[in-house]
C-alpha cells in the first residue's frame, strides 16, 4: 500500500522518530508500516479499532502516529511534494482550473460543522477543492456545511502552493478559473482579475451551467475520486484538522496515481 516512490517522498517530510533511553520498552513500529495502516483506514473507512493486526501497529498506535504527523503538517507537505514531481514532469495543466465543493454528514459533530441546507439541516461539513485542467487537486479546504461556497474562493486560491515547472519559475496561478453560479459575485471576479486570473463564472439568470460543464466535469470526477477514500464518505473526526488531514491524504493518493502512470 506504500509504493517505493511514495515512501521516498514521505521520508523527506516525516519528522525524525523520538529517541528512547536504552533498555526496556516496546519496539517502535516502523514509519512505513504505520503509513500503510493509516492509508488502509483512509481508503476502507474502517475505524481505528478495526485495523487488522497484520499491519503491525495496533489501531491506537496508528491513530497516535496519525495525530503526531497531522500536527507536523506532514500530509500537506507530502501533497505539495507530489505536486512538485508532477510539475517538474510537465503533468500539470495551468491553462484552466475549476473550483467546487461537496457536502457530507458529520456523524459526531465537532469543529467546522453546521446545519446542512441540502440535508434537512442535519449537522455536516463541506470539502472545497480547486483542480487543474485534468482534475488533479491543487488546493483543498473544509468548512461547516452552511458556509456559502463563494466565501471559500479567496482562501482556496491563496492556498495553491508554488509548484515546480518543467521550465522556468514555480507557478501558483492558473490562467482561468471556472466556477458555477454559486460563485457569481462581482467582487470575486474583480479579485481574480487583480491576481491576473480570468474568471469563468456562470451568471445567474443569464448563462446555462451546461456550457461551463464542458470544462468543469473534471472536478466532478475528482469529487468522485475523493469518494474512493471511504473515510470521506462521512465525517467521523471531531477535530477539523484530522478531517482535513484525511482530505489531504486522499488528494496525495490521487496525484500519486498520475505520477506512476
Amino acid at each position: 500500500m506504500v509504493p517505493d516512490e511514495l515512501w521516498e517522498l514521505f521520508q523527506r517530510v516525516v519528522p525524525p522518530a523520538p529517541t528512547r533511553p536504552q533498555g526496556g520498552g516496546r519496539r517502535r513500529h516502523g514509519d512505513r508500516e504505520t503509513l500503510a495502516a493509516i492509508i488502509f483506514v483512509a481508503t476502507t473507512g474502517c475505524t481505528w479499532q478495526q485495523l487488522p493486526r497484520v499491519f503491525g501497529p495496533s489501531g491506537p498506535t496508528a491513530h497516535r502516529r496519525f495525530t503526531e504527523w497531522t500536527a507536523a503538517r506532514v500530509w500537506a507537505k507530502l501533497h505539495r511534494l507530489v505536486l512538485d514531481e508532477l510539475g517538474s514532469r510537465g503533468e500539470l495543466d495551468w491553462s484552466r482550473c475549476a473550483i467546487d465543493s461537496v457536502n457530507l454528514r458529520a456523524m459526531k459533530g465537532g469543529s467546522l460543522t453546521g446545519p446542512n441546507p441540502a440535508d434537512r439541516g442535519k449537522n455536516g461539513s463541506k470539502i472545497h477543492l480547486i483542480t487543474e485542467r485534468t482534475g488533479l487537486p491543487l488546493s483543498t479546504g473544509i468548512s461547516s456545511a452552511n458556509l456559502h461556497d463563494s466565501q471559500a474562493l479567496e482562501p482556496l486560491v491563496r492556498g495553491i502552493p508554488p509548484v515546480r515547472s518543467r521550465r522556468g519559475p514555480r507557478r501558483r496561478r492558473p490562467a482561468k478559473l471556472h466556477a458555477d453560479k454559486g460563485y457569481d459575485y462581482d467582487h470575486l471576479r474583480k479579485w481574480l482579475r487583480t491576481r491576473h486570473i480570468t474568471p469563468r463564472i456562470a451568471r445567474k439568470g443569464v448563462e446555462s451551467s451546461t456550457r461551463l460543464g464542458r470544462h468543469r466535469w473534471t472536478i466532478e470526477r475528482t469529487m468522485s475520486w475523493l469518494g474512493g477514500c471511504r473515510r470521506l464518505d462521512r465525517r467521523y473526526e471531531r477535530k477539523a484538522e484530522h478531517f482535513l488531514a484525511f482530505t489531504a491524504l486522499a488528494c496525495t493518493l490521487i496525484c500519486h496515481r498520475r505520477l506512476t502512470k
